[in-house]
């Protein structure tokens, strides 16, 4: 044990602990493509076994935003970590790939076991609801760049789909179905304005919103598409997909489609998660503003061909999933939103 570098601000044996704690959770993550465990200096996959003549490998990295701030003020570490697998995970599978392994970065003021478990088992429970394995990590000990009880955690995902198989927007055309898949409530993004409503507002999140905790509602995770979507691309060819983040409606949507095409949509049947609307009651949003940051209730998003939208709703419906048909890819650049 180094007590110099215990007083300089990293306890060593506090993150052999940390490790110690956290094995239980990775191991609950293991894929048979695995090779080795925890602990070593790489962390190794073999494709080999995923049976893909062409295998493209896709990857994606992201963090949390200021939905931390909410997590660390409340003392509620463990499903943030299933943000950010959620963030990593639905970008990449955005392609078409399966999501294979995922590796996590987390940072802190000093490592208390307990506190970089919890972050770990939300990252684990990600982990799971994707599919993917949890093959290693970073946990820093950074005092001097942290204030205390401060952290922060990102991730790195890695997928594969078969060349063939891949998906991106150059077969989409007018005329093409655009279907959503609900959100659970805010998922991690807008969070500075979420965070700005809450002060200006004097708002205390531990009061109620029909019943809920606000801070229950402020911290839900985001929702993982993965499984079925996977099992969606079995009977249906889709064209392309967007994860609706920061920029809600007007960034993602678009991002979905080729040059030269546009989409119109009608949201009138989407139902806006109950956390979003107080939100913009409160913080006295635009309608079209809060489209252009929120997911306002659809967090996934797809687009198939026209004769294939039935079948695509009765899949998804089959997966569990709550699909609501969006509108139609038209030959104008640009998103109008009805409703």
């Amino acid at each position: 044990m180094s007590e110099q570098y215990k007083q300089a601000g990293v306890d060593i044996e506090a993150g052999y602990e940390a490790v110690k704690q956290m094995k239980v959770h990775v191991q609950q993550t293991m894929r048979k493509e695995v090779l080795g465990g925890l602990g070593g200096f790489g962390a190794a996959f073999d494709l080999s076994q995923l049976n893909l003549k062409e295998p493209v490998l896709v990857s994606g990295t992201d963090g949390v935003g200021t939905k931390l701030q909410l997590a660390i003020d409340s003392n509620r570490h463990d499903t943030i970590g299933i943000d950010a697998v959620a963030m990593c995970v639905n970008d990449i599978l955005t392609t078409g790939a399966e999501p294979l392994y995922f590796l996590d970065y987390i940072a802190v003021n000093k490592v208390v076991p307990e506190q970089v478990a919890d972050l770990v088992k939300g990252v684990s429970e990600g982990c799971k609801q994707a599919g993917c394995a949890l093959i290693g990590g970073e946990t820093a000990e950074m005092g001097d760049m942290y204030d205390e009880g401060a952290y922060d955690i990102a991730g790195f995902a890695v997928g594969a789909v078969e060349k063939s198989e891949y998906v991106d927007f150059d077969s989409v055309n007018a005329g093409d179905v655009i279907i959503g898949l609900p959100s659970s409530g805010i998922h991690s993004n807008g969070y500075s304005l979420v965070r700005k409503i809450i002060k200006d507002n004097n708002v205390d999140v531990n009061d109620t919103l029909n019943g809920t905790p606000l801070i229950d509602l402020l911290l839900e995770p985001t929702r993982i598409y993965v499984k079925q979507i996977l099992k969606l691309q079995e009977d249906v060819k889709i064209k392309a997909m967007s994860h609706i983040t920061g920029g809600g409606f007007y960034e993602n949507i678009p991002r979905a489609l080729r040059e030269g095409l546009g989409a119109e949509v009608d949201v009138t049947d989407v139902k806006v998660p109950e956390i979003l609307e107080w939100l913009i009651d409160q913080g006295n949003i635009n309608r079209d503003e809060a489209y252009n940051v929120f997911n306002m209730g659809v967090g996934f998003m797809i687009v198939v061909d026209e004769n294939d939208k039935d079948k695509a709703l009765e899949n998804l419906k089959a997966s569990g999933e709550s699909p609501v048909v969006l509108g139609k890819v038209v030959n104008e650049e640009g998103l109008t939103i009805h409703g």
